[in-house]
């Protein structure tokens, strides 16, 4: 091996055991404030971010979308989702309330959105869930049917006026998990 081959591997490790070295430090003497009402860093963000991006990117190839257009699928769907997701997530109609605002990272509120986002995406995210978000892993609970329920409402739900989403719920049959 070339001598300057061999000073980039030690420089490497060197890196790297720094970088171990002030991570420790950083989580022993609590320099990284963990509390819900901090922001993360940018980097702390990013890296978070791209890492449930490409998980779930990652596992889609999984996941085999039904047809989605069935009223009574997207009425139980709607029942569904205002017994399980309003708290965080909203529904059209409705406000901003406290449990969202002491929430880090703060869930996305699908009643705003325009696009009704990836079907394949949803189905995943509300079966699996996400660690440290307060998001639940609901296929530990709930059937696929159930979470594609879910899925059908929420793809119809860009747009929808909150006196049209309290009629759908109240169309929809009684949640019984």
């Amino acid at each position: 091996m070339k001598q300057t081959t061999i000073y980039a591997i030690y420089g490497a490790v060197a890196v790297i055991v720094l970088f171990i070295i002030g991570a420790a430090i950083t989580v022993y003497f609590g320099l990284y404030n963990v509390s819900a009402d901090d922001q993360h860093t940018v980097p702390v963000r990013t890296f978070i971010n791209y890492a449930r991006d490409r998980a779930v990117a990652v596992h889609l190839s999984e996941v085999d979308v039904p047809p989605l257009k069935d009223p009574q699928m997207i009425a139980k769907g709607a029942g569904e989702y205002d017994s399980l997701c309003t708290a965080c997530h909203l529904a059209p109609g409705m406000n901003e309330n406290d449990l969202r605002a002491g929430l880090n990272p703060k869930p996305p509120s699908f009643a705003k959105r325009r696009r009704p986002g990836i079907a394949a995406e949803q189905f995943w995210d509300i079966k699996h869930g996400f660690k440290m978000t307060g998001m639940p892993a609901w296929g530990a609970t709930h059937s696929d049917p159930d979470i594609w329920n879910i899925v059908a409402f929420m793809q119809t739900m860009p747009g929808m006026t909150g006196d049209a989403y309290k009629q759908l719920v109240a169309s929809a049959p009684p949640v019984t998990h």
